[in-house]
């Protein structure tokens, strides 16, 4: 007997609980890192390692989702990678060495990559039969997640152990994934795009140039390395300028809530205008607002320039997975991986540049890069979008 499958809208419904669920997961675990720390009795170095870790886990995982991510597949590696990231999520709370730490992190980063993959493909995939953009909406999913839970995480910080909030989370989340795990199984077939007169394997020919792959992959990796630099430098900018404690915290949090208006608004702006156009209005504003925010060197005019930073980036990832979809799995694993480069090594580039002159005029290189983006844009999205 056949398994019910869902309608368009309900798949998107269902995906959006699993990018919403991610985002959760990845802001729980870096909000309470410095426990992790300490619980361990980790130097710098011996955190920096853990991270390595996650990273090249993260970086395996996302190539055995390109590898794996067929369609008939994508159910059960949602459900799969959902179930692990929730599960090592638990298991890295109750790690207090380094040896523990590292191989979890390493099953969490592989469980990232697959889910991402997973995730990203069956969006794609969603958004063709639905004939409209959905995948910037299910990308702000990912941040209100991930600001919610940041902010859990904070008003609990006193009061919980980083053990427990992270077995809590995980296993909720793991209650949460089980119960939708039949509905997740009926987005087989469901999210299928229009295929050509004739086909009948069930499957959308991927086609995508492997040059306009890598350039994709290079402007995902320009997008987020100014996404690391926010995260990890943009209250120390702030503090540099002489801000509060509250202002300095306040600079990510206005990044992020830029970035999660952009991607609110960004479907209805790309139905509207297409992808090219909206990708370089929206970096021309990033780089703009950057340059202005670091350049002007006071408190006011830094928070609003991280806040517009966030905006114009906001639709920049969402189009370019979308685009790397037209190759299938594969090519959104491949951008997806060189992407993570980027927001991998941006912070740490930032601070040899800031070492070897000034944080400030290190920062003007996310501002670079996001120019340049609007300057190559249109020829890595032009044919490959809505």
């Amino acid at each position: 007997m056949s398994r019910p499958t869902l309608s368009v809208r309900g798949s998107r419904i269902l995906l959006t609980g699993y990018f919403l669920g991610l985002g959760v997961v990845m802001a729980i675990w870096g909000a309470r890192m410095p426990a992790v720390q300490h619980a361990a009795h980790l130097s710098t170095a011996q955190l920096s390692l853990v991270l390595l870790a996650a990273a090249l886990g993260m970086v395996a995982g996302l190539q055995a989702g390109g590898r794996l991510a067929r369609p008939d597949r994508l159910p059960a590696l949602l459900i799969g990678g959902a179930l692990g990231l929730a599960g090592t999520l638990a298991l890295l709370g109750q790690c207090h060495t380094l040896a523990s730490l590292l191989a979890a992190a390493l099953a969490f980063g592989a469980a990232h990559g697959i889910l991402d993959v997973a995730a990203n493909s069956a969006a794609v995939r969603c958004q063709n039969a639905s004939g409209r953009p959905i995948m910037a909406s299910l990308h702000a999913a990912y941040s209100i997640g991930a600001l919610g839970a940041a902010a859990l995480a904070a008003a609990t910080a006193r009061s919980t152990s980083h053990s427990t909030l992270f077995l809590a989370t995980g296993l909720a989340l793991m209650v949460a994934v089980l119960a939708a795990g039949p509905r997740t199984l009926g987005l087989r077939g469901t999210d299928q795009p229009q295929l050509p007169d004739g086909d009948s394997s069930g499957r959308k020919r991927a086609s995508l140039p492997a040059r306009k792959m890598w350039l994709l992959g290079a402007l995902a990796a320009a997008s987020l390395l100014g996404e690391g630099a926010a995260a990890d430098w943009a209250a120390v900018h702030v503090h540099t300028l002489n801000g509060t404690t509250a202002a300095a915290a306040g600079a990510f949090a206005l990044y992020s809530a830029g970035m999660s208006l952009g991607r609110l608004t960004g479907d209805r702006l790309t139905a509207a205008f297409g992808a090219p156009t909206v990708v370089r209005a929206g970096a021309v504003l990033a780089a703009a607002g950057l340059a202005i925010g670091v350049l002007a060197a006071s408190v006011p005019a830094a928070l609003a320039g991280w806040t517009v930073f966030g905006l114009g980036l906001s639709t920049t990832v969402p189009s370019l997975i979308t685009a790397a979809g037209t190759g299938g799995p594969k090519a959104v694993a491949t951008v997806s991986v060189t992407g993570y480069l980027g927001l991998l090594a941006g912070p740490a580039l930032i601070g040899a540049l800031a070492s070897a002159t000034t944080l400030s005029t290190a920062l003007l290189l996310p501002a670079l890069l996001a120019a340049a983006l609007a300057f190559l844009a249109r020829h890595a999205l032009e044919n490959t979008t809505p």
